[in-house]
């Protein structure tokens, strides 16, 4: 695995954007519980930069990492984006570290929007994805608002994150769902039945806290045993399943650090047996 390139994990078409499949997160260039700058902003910004030159050109962020300091950190960082594409999210308040509230008001959800194109210094936003269902507001009020962003240009295509099929199939009748993004990984497969719906369907499936591995990765668990045959980690064994797990994948591990952000890039080079495969699918 000497060669970093993220173009290793293949390639999927988000609309008209062609982008890598293993992505970035960029959740971790914020301060301490998501909130406020980074602890090392020089280090922050050195890694967004390392991005584009090892083949990483899907970023993930959203209005409230930090709040608003990851899309600011992206802009000063990765401004024009030429060849990449930015996505971000809205539909989280914060009010302190680890705090997050849902607020899917229409004119909420409209104005962040709106705000994040500014802040990202872009002439449209790839990608928006409704950052939670706010439970307290009528869903259909909230998928009106995202379609009212497509058709005023301020956002090209848009998704959902934490949903289940119904809700998928609901939005999708209000707008095209490009990707959904829910938690996922080798412990935690609950949203399986979403993954097949993506599959089936041509969405993105954007699994978030992706290197999950709890006591497969122990010292002599599975996931240790397959790493210490691939000379690889066990981040980039949880990476190189979740890539071969389904063709609409797209991982989008996060880090402050370039020494770390170049060790999940490299797993895109890793290819893991059929029989290693099976037995993680199993584990």
């Amino acid at each position: 695995m000497s060669t970093i390139d993220a173009s290793l994990s293949g390639q999927f078409r988000i609309g008209g954007l062609t982008v890598n499949r293993l992505g970035f997160g960029a959740m971790r260039v914020t301060g301490k519980g998501i909130w406020g700058p980074p602890a090392d902003r020089a280090s922050a910004l050195a890694t967004l930069r390392r991005l584009p030159e090892i083949g990483v050109n899907f970023i993930d962020t959203a209005d409230s990492y930090g709040p608003d300091v990851s899309e600011q950190l992206i802009r000063e960082a990765l401004h024009p984006y030429k060849g990449l594409l930015i996505a971000t999210k809205g539909g989280l308040t914060r009010s302190g570290p680890d705090q997050w509230t849902p607020n899917g008001r229409p004119d909420y959800l409209i104005g962040q929007a709106k705000k994040s194109l500014a802040k990202l210094g872009a002439e449209q936003i790839d990608l928006w994805q409704l950052h939670r269902i706010d439970p307290k507001v009528p869903r259909d009020d909230q998928f009106g608002a995202v379609r009212q962003l497509i058709d005023e240009g301020i956002i090209a295509h848009a998704g959902l994150s934490e949903v289940s099929v119904a809700e998928i199939e609901a939005a999708r009748k209000v707008f095209p769902v490009a990707t959904v993004q829910n938690r996922y990984n080798l412990t935690d497969r609950a949203s399986e039945d979403v993954l097949a719906y993506c599959e089936a369907n041509g969405i993105g499936f954007i699994p978030w806290f992706p290197l999950a591995a709890g006591r497969l990765a122990q010292p002599g668990g599975l996931v240790d045993r397959i790493a210490r045959v691939h000379g690889a980690t066990a981040g980039q064994v949880a990476l190189a399943w979740l890539l071969a797990r389904s063709p609409v994948m797209l991982p989008i591990p996060g880090t402050s650090s370039v020494a770390h952000l170049e060790e999940n890039v490299a797993a895109a080079g890793l290819t893991l047996s059929a029989s290693e495969l099976a037995e993680l699918n199993a584990a």
